[in-house]
């Protein structure tokens, strides 16, 4: 029998807060609002923690746990997965982290040309021995953004960016945000969004719009704080983190703002801790 080193002890006394593999290429599947699904390609890292007393993980197993989804991995089943990794690796936690692009249809405003628009889009999810589980989705989508002090004080024109909004919500126990719903509360609250094709009269009236929608980036995170708010108070979510960063085009500098609010579930707290202790 081949010697199993992972399973040795480990004199150095010191726990490892997440041990895996880290840039694993999967195909994903994402239920949509419409009822349609959409396939796409996921970069993910699957973890777990590791007692003090064992010099390894075995690595080979976390793959085992993905793959026995029959190659059908999606974000709404990944408990599934979770249970796996717990149950293969004899863990106290498991973690999963995945990032993927959405692509929509667009149609330009004036020309009604169809072109596909891609956002970035997150999935967290954690669950513990003990029974404790959490997740997180988000979205990271540009935007156009004006600035109204441009516009202000100049006697023609005003200056606008491209901003990238990132938007992370908590979902409470039992209830489900789609990534499209997260995507429409952030590019409704910027100056105008992004097309993927635009002729000269959609590119008129997208800089018209912007115009007459200047946001400094305050107000980028304060309206969509605004509805994250109302899905807080609504019971949808108990978390939420959104923030706004503007890449100035007069200025070799970016402009940034960000909100936090709700309760941090065992996931943030967590890497939180991790990251402070990581600190020391």
């Amino acid at each position: 029998m081949l010697p199993d080193l992972q399973n040795a002890n480990d004199q150095r006394g010191i726990d490892i807060d997440q041990v895996g593999v880290a840039n694993v290429r999967y195909p994903v599947t994402l239920p949509l609002r419409t009822g349609e699904e959409f396939n796409t390609v996921a970069n993910l890292s699957m973890t777990v923690s590791l007692p003090h007393n064992l010099k390894g993980t075995h690595m080979s197993r976390f793959m085992v746990a993905l793959n026995e989804q029959n190659h059908h991995f999606r974000p709404d089943t990944v408990h599934i997965v979770l249970e796996l990794l717990l149950e293969l690796l004899d863990a106290e936690e498991a973690f999963i982290d995945m990032e993927f692009p959405l692509f929509v249809p667009r149609q330009a405003p004036v020309s009604g040309a169809l072109g596909l628009l891609d956002h970035g889009c997150i999935f967290r999810a954690m669950m513990g021995r003990d029974g404790t589980h959490d997740k997180i989705v988000g979205t990271r989508v540009n935007v156009t953004t004006l600035c109204p002090c441009s516009k202000e004080i100049s006697d023609y024109g005003a200056h606008n960016q491209r901003s990238e909004i990132i938007l992370d919500v908590r979902p409470a126990d039992g209830e489900f945000v789609w990534f499209e719903d997260l995507i429409d509360i952030t590019e409704k609250n910027a100056s105008c969004q992004l097309y993927p094709i635009l002729k000269r009269p959609d590119e008129k009236a997208v800089t018209e719009r912007a115009y007459d929608n200047p946001k400094f980036v305050e107000d980028v995170v304060r309206d969509t704080g605004s509805d994250l708010f109302e899905l807080l108070r609504d019971g949808k979510i108990s978390w939420f983190y959104t923030s706004s960063n503007n890449y100035e085009s007069i200025h070799n500098h970016d402009a940034f703002a960000k909100i936090e609010r709700g309760k941090r579930g065992p996931l943030l707290t967590h890497r939180e801790q991790v990251e402070t202790e990581s600190l020391l």
